[in-house]
């Protein structure tokens, strides 16, 4: 029998049902392997252990023959195989425990594999979204909120899914998605429709007598 870890959630990847009006438009996971190679750095890691087996066999066969120091230095293939393997796990682990969903006015995103959190960003605290693509068609949309919104999170409580290096200015991310382009676009158009309609705040009675009218924001 499967067991889903987040079964107790009313809509996957949320952690309540959707208010009335809402709906959703589009969900996904990072690419267990796109984010392993880029938030990882897997090639760079493999490359690093690459580099130490290859210096210890050739700087130890000047005192002894190839084969003896390349089985000395076969040292570091086994410890960073071990390691790429690590990696390798905790980025099937990353991409597991993460749900991205993209509704007709806000992105929520639940994250993290120990303590599982979700954020919720309305379209109206985005300020711009920029798209990194890949080859492959995989590819990260970062989230640059605005500065009203005063919603900061933490650069390393919400890695990796984050803009990478943006550490003063979190910019939240849907980190290595499939088809990219195609999430990007619609989350273009749904947060250019939700930004269009007018958000007003209907005021008391006693204010509109004493000339405060009700306010239209944006």
């Amino acid at each position: 029998m499967s067991h889903d870890d987040f079964q107790t959630e009313p809509v996957r990847g949320l952690p309540e049902n959707l208010p009335e009006g809402e709906r959703i438009l589009w969900q996904g996971q990072p690419d267990w392997w796109a984010l392993t190679k880029e938030s990882l750095s897997f090639w760079w890691v493999a490359g690093y252990f690459f580099f130490l087996f290859a210096w210890r066999t050739i700087s130890g066969a000047a005192t002894e023959s190839w084969i003896d120091s390349a089985t000395a230095a076969s040292f570091f293939l086994v410890l960073g195989g071990f390691v790429c393997l690590l990696l390798i796990v905790m980025g099937l682990i990353q991409a597991k425990t993460t749900m991205y969903t993209v509704t007709n006015k806000r992105v929520a995103m639940r994250i993290g594999a120990a303590l599982t959190v979700t954020l919720n960003l309305p379209f109206r605290q985005v300020v711009n979204a920029s798209l990194g693509l890949r080859r492959d068609g995989t590819g990260t949309i970062a989230l640059e909120l605005t500065e009203e919104s005063g919603f900061r999170p933490s650069y390393l409580n919400t890695w990796p899914h984050v803009r990478p290096w943006k550490m003063k200015n979190t910019q939240p991310a849907l980190r290595c998605i499939p088809e990219a382009k195609k999430v990007a676009e619609i989350l273009s158009e749904a947060a250019a429709t939700a930004v269009s309609h007018p958000v007003v705040e209907v005021t008391s009675n006693t204010q509109h007598a004493a000339g405060h009218g009700p306010v239209a924001a944006e």
